[in-house]
């Protein structure tokens, strides 16, 4: 079984592009901490992340640098050859899922907040008046 489960802050904005058939993709990088230190500092794990369709939309769209996310995915060795002809492997983190952990008071104007004409989020702030009644005490039953 390959699940992964990584809590961690975005090490830079999200870079959201397509595909040449169209399909949404989204990459980003997660910072973890590890549970320990060494020599007194604490340690740092970096992961590279990859959203597919309206996932990696929905990241693009309410993420930002700094803010704490959840990921759920699997892990993709990668082999590729750097410009000195060297064999390297990258790990990548492809994500099944996504949490947003960052409050929106502290995201600030991150977008978190949907587009919402003025009409819908002046319902939103006035809530109807509660209507008191008459109870007499029977139960209906």
């Amino acid at each position: 079984m390959n699940r992964v489960f990584l809590i961690g802050n975005l090490t830079r904005d999200p870079e959201l592009t397509e595909t040449s058939s169209g399909v949404a993709i989204c990459r980003f990088s997660i910072a973890v901490n590890r549970n320990y230190t060494s020599g007194g500092e604490r340690q740092t794990d970096f992961f590279n992340c990859t959203a597919w369709r309206g996932l990696g939309e929905n990241v693009a769209r309410y993420a930002k640098k700094g803010n704490k996310v959840a990921v759920m995915g699997s892990v993709e060795l990668r082999n590729y050859e750097d410009s000195q002809g060297v064999r390297r492997t990258a790990v990548d983190i492809s994500c099944s899922d996504v949490e947003f952990l960052t409050p929106r008071a502290q995201g600030g104007d991150s977008g978190y907040e949907p587009d919402v004409p003025p009409q819908q989020s002046e319902k939103r702030a006035s809530k109807p008046a509660l209507q008191s009644f008459d109870d007499d005490g029977d139960i209906p039953f």
